[in-house]
């Protein structure tokens, strides 16, 4: 029985192998490379394949010693405000434009005028682009949260909404929230974030109470 499950972990690992060349940041790429070794082992394990035992597991040993780095580094997060920007801005949004649009299928450059803007920097890099139009009630409507790709690991939104917040509730925001999400990922993201499904006048949003 074990033996004819052998094939299925061959194939489960070279597809989760295969994923992590796709993925366009390091601890995607981390994890599913050493999951793929991960089964790669189980498989040998089951035909007896000390070679690919071997080379696995040194793989596998690898991946988590990146993975604790990436976890374990240090990084400096900075957050800048800026009212409707100017060149950075604008090479910002035409560089990332294509991979905006699935995100923020909605948003143009002119929704910028008169909201709360700021950018966060990760080790002075832009890594995300934050803006929202906000009310007299202390209600922030999200018109674009974009991170970039490569720093899409979770640690950005907990830096503004958690740590940071005092950046947005020292201009009385009270609540930050999206009346639709155009991109399941960043569903997710905003989930694992803490933002719930909320009625808030009168319509379904997912919303953060700061």
């Amino acid at each position: 029985m074990i033996q004819q499950l052998a094939p299925w972990f061959g194939y489960l690992a070279s597809v989760l192998l295969a994923l992590g060349l796709l993925v366009s940041n390091d601890l995607k790429f981390r994890w599913l490379n050493g999951s793929g070794c991960l089964a790669f082992i189980i498989y040998g394990v089951i035909i007896g394949a000390i070679p690919v035992i071997l080379t696995n597991t040194i793989l596998l040993i690898i991946n988590i010693i990146w993975l604790y780095k990436i976890y374990t580094r240090h990084e400096l997060f900075e957050l800048l405000e800026f009212n409707e920007g100017g060149i950075m801005i604008d090479r910002f949004l035409s560089f990332y434009k294509d991979d905006i649009a699935g995100y923020f299928p909605d948003f143009k450059r002119e929704q910028l005028e008169g909201n709360l803007n700021f950018v966060v920097l990760r080790d002075l890099v832009v890594a995300n682009m934050f803006s929202a139009k906000t009310d007299e009630n202390g209600n922030a409507k999200v018109v674009i949260n974009y991170t970039v790709p490569k720093f899409r690991d979770y640690k950005i939104g907990p830096f503004i909404f958690d740590k940071e917040k005092k950046v947005l509730t020292s201009k009385g925001i009270k609540k930050v929230y999206y009346t639709s999400v155009a991109n399941n990922q960043h569903k997710k993201f905003l989930k694992t974030t803490g933002f719930t499904n909320e009625l808030l006048n009168g319509q379904g949003c997912l919303v953060k109470n700061l």
